[in-house]
């Protein structure tokens, strides 16, 4: 049962030296510690979202989903 395609593994394998290894882990982290540094993340993730960004004004006219209006096909005051 061959197949005549071409590996992915057989394109990469004269650059494998390039790339890092990882090591594989020494200790098992609890789930509850992994929950903790998630909630971390996220909670400053959220944070970081809104500071606004140095250089770019906010006007009042501005809207927030005027991408996702274009991308919808949907207009400024419909459902």
């Amino acid at each position: 049962m061959g197949t005549s395609g071409v590996r992915f593994l057989t394109l990469v394998k004269p650059f494998m030296f390039a790339l890092p290894e990882v090591s594989s882990a020494t200790k098992k982290i609890p789930v509850n510690e992994k929950l903790l540094w998630t909630s971390i993340v996220v909670f400053l993730y959220l944070v970081c979202c809104q500071i606004p960004l140095y250089g770019i004004t906010n006007t009042k006219s501005s809207d927030p989903f005027y991408w996702m209006r274009v991308i919808l096909a949907s207009n400024k005051g419909t459902l």
